[in-house]
């Protein structure tokens, strides 16, 4: 039975193909310089898979662990040769996130939760978080779930108005309050609304502030303690949204909130704008942590459920 099953509708599939363009097109060209003129792979070429996958962003320890993989498989069968490369990297690397990633899905869904579902989404200014809430919203709308926004990125009064633009935008109610209040109470309060108005899911906006990280964990932990007197084992989620154009960047941005907070799931937008999709298979590998969401364009629909199938196949498909 083939590694790799189709579950994506065919609209979903070629959105991801085509935002993984950039990705794809410089990982097959740093790839074809590296086996020029090699028919079997060898410790040379090895040596410049190495050094594509880093120069890819995939992370230099997760790199190690491709590498180690395959060169068990050329030990094992005496001759691989480069034609095979292309087979062994996509099953290597989805045997990879196999490990971070059980069940697959083509849509958002809700676990099965006691009253509102919480998911406190964190993460630096300037990633996409709070265009990653507005996504959400909107396909947990479409399904028919009753949703409620927090604004409780009260340091700025754009992300409050940006989040009340796309509460607006997809027609769900949002709790607010002025500028520099206390992103704790805002919380609070967001998640008392819920409770009375029987929401099924609450996405509560943070601030994204990294330059006093011992502020930032305080703030987090008040924010959670505050929401479990409301809603016991709240928040049931905490995402962490990541800019995939960063590169390296977002592991460090990662690194930072796993450290401040308890993520549990992450998200990796603007992967269509950049050719370092490789970072999605080294934050997934290195944090032990799901990527839920990939954001792959700017349309509402072009957030999508993180599938590591259809990732590996959309990243190693060759244009014919």
């Amino acid at each position: 039975m083939s590694l790799f099953k189709k579950i994506f509708s065919s609209e979903k599939k070629e959105t991801l193909d085509k935002g993984l363009e950039k990705s794809k097109t410089s990982f097959f060209s740093k790839l074809g310089k590296a086996v020029v003129g090699k028919s079997k792979v060898d410790d040379e070429v090895l040596d410049n898979l190495e050094e594509v996958l880093v120069t890819s962003d995939v992370g230099v320890e997760t790199t190690l662990k491709i590498i180690g993989r395959i060169e068990e498989r050329v030990a094992r069968d005496k001759y691989v040769g480069t034609d095979e490369l292309d087979r062994i990297l996509r099953e290597e690397i989805a045997g990879l996130l196999e490990e971070t990633h059980s069940g697959e899905a083509a849509e958002v869904s809700l676990p099965e939760v006691e009253g509102p579902y919480v998911v406190m989404v964190v993460g630096v200014n300037g990633v996409g978080k709070t265009t990653t809430i507005g996504k959400l919203a909107h396909q947990f709308n479409q399904q028919g779930k009753k949703v409620i926004l927090g604004a409780a990125d009260t340091f700025r009064a754009a992300a409050i108005e940006q989040l009340e633009i796309w509460a607006e935008r997809v027609g769900v109610p949002i709790v607010k309050q002025r500028m520099g209040s206390d992103p704790a109470s805002v919380a609070f309060d967001t998640l008392s609304s819920a409770v009375g108005q029987q929401a099924d899911i609450v996405l509560i906006d943070t601030a994204g502030r990294l330059h006093n990280k011992v502020n930032l964990m305080n703030e987090l932990t008040k924010v959670r303690r505050v929401m479990q007197k409301v809603i016991p084992g709240a928040p049931h989620e905490v995402l962490l949204v990541l800019d995939g154009s960063t590169g390296q960047n977002a592991f460090e941005q990662a690194r930072q909130f796993t450290r401040a907070t308890e993520v549990n799931s992450l998200a990796v937008t603007k992967l269509d704008g950049t050719a370092k999709g490789g970072v999605v298979i080294g934050i997934s590998d290195q944090f032990g942590i799901p990527v839920k969401y990939i954001g792959v364009g700017e349309g509402v629909e072009d957030l999508q459920v993180f599938n590591k199938y259809e990732f590996v196949d959309s990243f190693f498909k060759r244009q014919s």
